[in-house]
């Protein structure tokens, strides 16, 4: 092996004027949701600790400092190949977009461009260049704004990502903050760069950091705290056959699960402190059974209840093994429709994560599987109806605007029983507007939460009237049969005479009345057709759909007495005036009122 070159940097020394490479042998930009939320959160959490808006600028160089590990480049000929740490460079590179972008039209603002991209010989690139991303990297740091159609899934993770850095970046560092938080990053944060004359040393050191001598996690910790406190062998060993099998059945269901089981249940049971929502606000018991969770453990024995050998045995036993075991059975409804479930699954498809948390608080390991079923159903259907308020309301669900209330929630629900558990939950519904007087469009940001809401609005339809649920069918997104948010009106405001002027037509035409979920290849077909020309094509697709067309109101027994007991206006429309749409909009609203009733809570408990 030749020269082993190691240096620690600021994140300022590290991308300043300097560009890596990525060899094309190398893995796609991988990170997810999960990913990005655990690093903006650590960064977050350590600089909120420091920060008072009553601080100058200067008083940052005396904040705490973070270290973000190491980095392995490849040296070829003064270009440098990035081995290992292409994931969290390229997260931070889209970070200083976001917080670049954050920054327009500020007086006084941290100059970032040359962390993001440099020029050479004219030539503008990224400092994480890959070619293939140069594009989609520009247009985020020029408009912040992409379409991510038709582009390749390696793009589109890049897309996505840099929406969840926006979406989970906290309210508390807020525009005032956000250039002390630039500064802290760029200037407190700190990576060490291991840097290998050829890609065979490269390559073997990053074997050698992550095979050998790899430090524990913190499960591992955890596991070899508490075992270590268990008196008797017999007793170790069967305590110890009881974790392995859990956290292999975990980790066996995907990366880093075992890890967020136990911080989920941590928090869900014991966190009763979380970080205030102000500036200089300290961590509170949720942060701290964060990344290094093993450590709050170990200083809060009392507060578990861990005082003599047989504590720490039951903890493991009783409690890891009942809630590590329904945390998998939550995550696996997220993750497919499971009948008596599948709730969980329409909470899931807004990436609401944040639904682990109250699913698991009252739940008891003395409960019985109807009350813990009962229990699941209670809790994901507040949140179904809560998402559903909030978003048609145009309110975010955000990780970082939810995580507080969200958090209140879960400790006032914590080991209730399912008729304490609705009235709670019941009340707490009520602090949030409904569906009535919302004039609820499509815009360029919400066409998933609208696709989701018709999805809903027709299954719960077809149920009604005795037909079979195909809302899996309609969340499809890939491939020749995916489902479409489709307009009933074509795009031509010259053809429709009620409207003086094109904008006010457009805002009519995006309304949730104006909309159907259709089939892709059927807009592709008639998309561009009058209403009247459309209508007989739609007595083929989904019932609301169906709705429309004159031919639905005869001989279909089963919709006549839906329509009937409900009293829903459902009407059909042989031309699809103003008028009309105006209608289908008090339609969908009532639906919406309907499906997302918080009686629902009660009718599930029982």
């Amino acid at each position: 092996m030749k020269e082993i070159d190691g240096k620690g940097k600021t994140i300022r020394e590290l991308l300043n004027g300097r560009r890596y490479y990525v060899d094309y042998y190398q893995r796609d930009y991988k990170w997810q949701t999960k990913q990005v939320r655990e690093l903006i959160e650590d960064l977050t959490s350590e600089f909120l600790g420091n920060y008072d808006p009553k601080h100058g600028r200067k008083a940052v160089a005396k904040y705490g400092h973070y270290f973000l590990g190491a980095i392995v480049i490849s040296d070829k000929q003064g270009d440098r190949f990035i081995v290992d740490g292409q994931q969290r460079l390229t997260t931070l590179t889209l970070l200083l977009i976001y917080l670049h972008r954050r920054q327009e039209g500020f007086p006084s603002r941290v100059k970032l461009e040359d962390l993001i991209f440099s020029e050479k010989f004219g030539e503008k690139e990224f400092n994480i260049s890959v070619d293939e991303r140069s594009a989609i990297m520009g247009a985020l740091y020029n408009d912040g704004q992409v379409d991510e159609n038709g582009q390749p899934e390696r793009v589109r993770n890049i897309i996505n990502r840099y929406t969840d850095i926006k979406e989970l970046f906290p309210d508390e560092v807020n525009d005032a903050a956000i250039p002390f938080f630039a500064d802290w990053l760029i200037e407190n944060v700190h990576l060490v760069e291991i840097t290998a004359q050829s890609d065979d040393d490269a390559y073997t050191i990053f074997v050698t950091m992550n095979d050998r001598g790899l430090s524990l996690s913190s499960t591992d910790m955890l596991k070899g705290y508490l075992l270590a406190n268990i008196q008797e062998g017999k007793d170790r060993n069967h305590a110890g056959d009881v974790w392995k099998q859990q956290i292999g059945t975990l980790a066996a269901y995907g990366k880093e699960e075992d890890a967020d089981a136990l911080r989920t249940w941590l928090r869900t049971q014991y966190a009763e402190t979380i970080r205030e929502r102000k500036a200089g606000a300290k961590p509170g018991d949720f942060e701290r059974l964060g990344p290094e969770f093993h450590r709050w453990v170990s200083g809060n024995a009392k507060t578990l209840g861990l005082n003599k050998s047989s504590d720490f045995a039951d903890l493991i036993e009783t409690n890891f093994n009942f809630y590590s075991r329904h945390y998998l059975r939550v995550r696996e409804a997220t993750d497919d429709l499971i009948p008596g479930l599948e709730t969980i699954f329409y909470n899931g498809q807004h990436g609401f994560t944040l639904q682990y948390l109250l699913l698991l608080a009252p739940l008891k390991p003395t409960d019985s599987q109807d009350e813990i079923t009962r229990k699941l159903q209670v809790v994901s259907t507040f949140v179904d109806i809560l998402l559903a308020r909030r978003l048609w309301n145009s309110k975010s669900i955000s990780y970082s605007t939810m995580q507080y209330s969200m958090f209140l929630v879960m400790k006032s629900i914590r080991k209730q029983s399912v008729k304490k558990l609705v009235q709670t939950l019941a009340k707490r519904l009520d602090e949030e507007s409904g569906f009535k007087g919302i004039r609820f469009s499509l815009n360029e940001r919400n066409r998933p939460v609208v696709k989701q809401f018709l999805a809903r609005m027709t299954e719960f339809v077809e149920i009604q009237t005795g037909m079979a649920s195909n809302y899996a069918e309609y969340v499809t997104t890939r491939g020749r049969n995916a489902y479409e948010v489709e307009h009933i009106w074509s795009d031509h405001a010259e053809d429709y005479d009620e409207f003086t002027h094109p904008t006010d037509f457009a805002e009519y035409r995006n309304r949730i009345g104006g909309l159907l979920l259709l089939p892709k290849l059927f807009n592709a077909s008639y998309g561009d057709l009058a209403y009247e020309n459309n209508l007989p094509h739609y007595f083929g697709q989904n019932v609301l759909a169906k709705s429309l067309n004159p031919q639905f109101y005869s001989h279909n027994p089963g919709f006549i007495q839906f329509k009937n007991v409900s009293q829903l206006p459902f009407e059909k429309h042989e031309h699809f005036k103003k008028a009309d749409l105006d209608k289908r909009q008090a339609l969908y609203t009532r639906l919406a009122e309907d499906i997302w009733s918080p009686s629902r809570l009660t009718e599930v408990a029982e």
